[in-house]
């Protein structure tokens, strides 16, 4: 039994960290070399969310200092994964969209995890990962609203 219901919800946390920790060196063992999995997630937001994001509202979504994400789009940009295109409203910013390449590095990306998502499937069966996304679903949900109200 633990001590305090604070105490659950640190634990929560640790547990995600943990695993962002090692599903981060999993994946980036698996990225081409030159990419970190950063890059490859602002590949997976625009596929998320949809194109024609600001740089600025990039970098507000993954909370990072603009600078940072100014680095990540030039490095997808000069290889083709992203254009950086003049906003036709506001010629002032800029829309970053995905090409096709783009499209297919992401795709490849995650087939290229088929063996360690293997092994752990081996683990923790699909079933036990349908009863887990709806409860992280609501978490990463309420995560975002917190930070947009934040902001």
């Amino acid at each position: 039994m633990s001590e305090t219901p604070v105490f659950d919800y640190f634990r929560l946390f640790n547990e995600i960290g943990i695993i962002e920790q090692l599903s981060r060196t999993m994946f980036e063992a698996r990225l081409p070399p030159g990419f970190v999995l950063s890059q490859f997630a602002v590949l997976n937001h625009l596929v998320r969310v949809g194109d024609g994001r600001t740089p600025v509202a990039i970098a507000r979504a993954f909370q990072v200092p603009k600078t940072s994400m100014t680095h990540s789009l030039s490095v997808l940009e000069h290889a083709g994964l992203i254009e950086v295109r003049k906003n036709p409203k506001d010629g002032r910013s800029k829309l970053v969209h995905i090409t096709d390449t783009g499209r297919k590095f992401r795709q490849d990306a995650i087939d290229s995890l088929a063996p360690d998502l293997t092994r752990v499937a081996a683990a923790l069966p699909p079933e036990r990962v349908a009863l887990l996304l709806p409860d992280l679903e609501v978490l990463r949900k309420f995560l975002d609203s917190d930070r947009d109200a934040s902001v």
